[in-house]
């Protein structure tokens, strides 16, 4: 006789425990429940499965509105409340303003702990190196003697040893109470770099695409408290060797601070680091000090500018020639120009057309 129901086969057998199992685990709600509302994409749920859901939202990056879960890692806690709050749309957030470059605070570096560690330094391990590498012959210091007070300073640049070298040829009383004006994007990049620029050769950010008030403020301050300066009005190394039209720094502050400008002709240094090189060699070089130059009645810092980068050319004719023929060219009016001579101008003009260039930037042709 055939029975009434039917055999069930053992897939079929498997499919029902599954069946069975997962209507088991699904939720269960007391009987007070109101489900009238309930729709497949809102049905209520336990407290208890409210609870598990929580606890797998992601934590909110906002300080304001984060949830920190139960057991949560310390390091993930104090990610939140190191981040930034967030902000609605629209709202414009002001930058910050940066601490390094032009707007480093050096004033630290005037104090008499940072003082006597630089004197240390340049003594101890500045002025032995460069005794080493560049045996500096110093001309013309006699002509500083009648000085008082603080002076500028203002040199050719060829290296980054000039500036040793002179912390370590100055004549007292301003090698130990001088300052230099250091580039503030190449040595005020970073918080490391500014720190030992301000700490090691007594540096202020100087802009040198011009003149801004923060760092001309900066230099007249200590110029005004007795501090003398040292500044390459050329704002940069040269890259081949000859010189660069001098920038107007060194002759506003001496116009501004009513202070003689100490014109100033390094040679040599180039052949002991010249740019793009960074292993020094061993090669004699020379630094004349010339004549003070104080600034005439009504004078503008242009035509200062240009009476100082003339004193320079006059030295570096001295240094070449001696004291007689230079003095001589420079009353005819021919002293040789710092900048070489003309008929390579359009290779100068294609190695020093752009300073804010980067390496990686296309170049472009000169305009004739």
């Amino acid at each position: 006789m055939r029975s009434r129901w039917p055999v069930m086969s053992s897939a079929a057998m498997r499919r029902s425990r599954i069946c069975t199992t997962r209507r088991s685990s699904w939720p269960t709600f007391p009987e007070d429940t109101d489900m009238s509302n309930a729709t497949p994409s809102r049905m209520p749920i336990t407290r208890k499965q409210a609870t598990k859901l929580i606890r797998k939202l992601p934590v909110n990056r906002s300080v304001g509105n984060s949830v920190v879960r139960r057991g949560g890692s310390i390091g993930r806690i104090v990610k939140t409340l190191l981040t930034e709050p967030t902000v609605p749309n629209g709202v414009k957030v002001l930058a910050k303003e940066s601490k390094v470059g032009a707007n480093y605070d050096t004033d630290w570096a005037r104090s008499y702990p940072a003082r006597a560690a630089r004197v240390l330094l340049v003594e101890g391990l500045v002025r032995p190196v460069i005794d080493i590498l560049a045996t500096p012959t110093v001309y013309g210091d006699d002509r500083l003697t009648d000085i008082e007070g603080p002076v500028v300073f203002a040199a050719n640049h060829h290296s980054h040893i000039d500036t040793p070298l002179m912390l370590s040829v100055i004549p007292e009383p301003w090698r130990h109470h001088l300052f230099i004006g250091a580039a503030a994007d190449y040595f005020f990049g970073n918080q490391i770099t500014s720190t030992l620029s301000a700490l090691v050769i007594g540096a202020i950010p100087i802009e040198r695409t011009k003149v801004t008030r923060n760092s001309a403020d900066q230099a007249a301050v200590l110029l005004d408290d007795g501090w003398s300066m040292l500044i390459f009005p050329e704002g940069g190394r040269s890259p081949d060797g000859w010189g660069q039209q001098f920038r107007g720094g060194a002759a506003y502050l001496s116009l501004r601070c009513n202070v003689p400008v100490v014109p100033v002709h390094l040679e040599g240094t180039g052949k002991v680091l010249r740019k793009g090189k960074n292993v020094p060699r061993l090669h004699p070089t020379s630094v004349t000090f010339g004549k003070p130059i104080m600034p005439n009645e009504g004078e503008d810092s242009r035509h200062l500018a240009i009476r100082i980068e003339e004193a320079v050319a006059a030295l570096a004719d001295e240094s070449a020639t001696d004291w007689w023929q230079a003095r001589r060219r420079a009353a005819a009016g021919e002293t040789p120009s710092l900048h070489g001579p003309e008929a390579g101008s359009w290779r100068r003009s294609w190695s020093l057309d752009d300073r804010k260039r980067t390496r990686k930037g296309k170049r472009n042709w000169p305009e004739v």
